[in-house]
């Protein structure tokens, strides 16, 4: 009888104990949000929110995606990496998340050792559009206008070290020309002074584009890839065009914060590949020109090691500095 009683004691204690663990190993507990640190309109914003509907809906809780732009995406970037890690709050970046550190003289976080990356997204070439009546029609057009005419030909940057102004420098870097990057704040105003004619050129995403160029308010000159994007076959890579060597791909990623608990990463990580995986999303890509990569956190984790060192050449090749 006291063994029977006593068993029961310690069964109570062991599942009480057993629940406890249970309920603090529990995710998610709340709505998660992913900080995309740019401006609305460009193609890390357009990412975000692809993917937020589906991943919310295999994770049982609301994704929010809240843009906090600012100082090329180092604002957004420094309050996650500073954030509670507990998966509930997530960042969404691309190419200034590991650019930026050698372009400003501060940078209030480290893309190595401040985050716990939940996976590749997407990778995507860009491409190099003008604004229509800019008297060129393929990428060696605009080389021989910008050697014609040194510093006077521009192009709009989304901001200091992000796509758009690494794309460019990476072909002043190659050309040997010297077009001038004019900043903006995000990819969504720097179209928008392409479109309007203010500036001559710009290097965006196929995502963010695709639907002006169909529309002719902007010229395509080339695709930013070593091979033609299949959302854009008629349109020649800007290696083949004019400029042998040029490659510059975007990639997408997706990270919390360090300490962020193993068991929250991977799940998160599942129910990433698992939205990527579905036949809407797949389609919804590549009708974007983008390609699903859909990786595990290690293989992100290596990835960014990786492009931190290839890009660190261009950046102390073109001097880009903030000041």
């Amino acid at each position: 009888m006291f063994k029977n009683k006593y068993l029961r004691i310690i069964l109570l204690a062991t599942s009480s104990t057993t629940a406890a663990f249970a309920q603090t190993d529990a995710f998610p507990t709340k709505t998660i949000r992913i900080v995309e640190p740019f401006a609305p309109g460009g193609s890390v914003d357009l990412i975000s929110r692809m993917i937020s509907p589906k991943m919310s809906e295999l994770l049982g809780q609301q994704i929010v995606v809240d843009n906090r732009a600012g100082a090329s995406g180092n604002i957004g970037t420094e309050q996650v990496a500073r954030s509670t890690p507990d998966g509930h709050t997530l960042l969404m970046n691309t190419l200034p998340f590991v650019v930026n550190p050698g372009i400003f003289p501060r940078v209030p976080y480290h893309p190595i050792n401040d985050f716990a990356p939940v996976g590749l997204v997407s990778s995507s070439p860009s491409v190099l559009t003008v604004h229509p009546t800019v008297p060129v029609n393929s990428v060696k057009d605009l080389l021989a206008l910008a050697r014609a005419r040194p510093g006077q030909v521009n192009y709009a940057s989304a901001g200091i070290g992000t796509n758009p102004h690494i794309a460019g420098e990476l072909f002043n870097f190659l050309g040997k020309t010297s077009l001038v990057a004019v900043h903006f704040k995000g990819g969504g105003p720097s179209l928008i002074a392409v479109m309007s004619g203010e500036v001559t050129a710009t290097f965006t995403n196929i995502a963010e584009t695709s639907a002006f160029v169909r529309a002719k308010k902007l010229r395509a000159l080339g695709v930013s890839s070593l091979k033609r994007s299949p959302a854009f076959p008629e349109i020649p890579t800007v290696d083949e065009s004019g400029l042998p060597g040029y490659d510059f791909m975007t990639w997408f990623v997706l990270v919390a914060p360090a300490k962020t608990p193993r068991t929250a990463v991977t799940q998160l990580n599942d129910q990433m590949r698992k939205t990527l995986a579905t036949p809407e999303l797949a389609r919804l890509f590549a009708d974007r020109g983008l390609d699903i990569v859909a990786s595990t956190p290690d293989a992100a984790s290596e990835h960014l090691k990786k492009e931190t060192e290839r890009w660190a050449r261009v950046v102390k090749e073109r001097g880009m500095r903030a000041e």
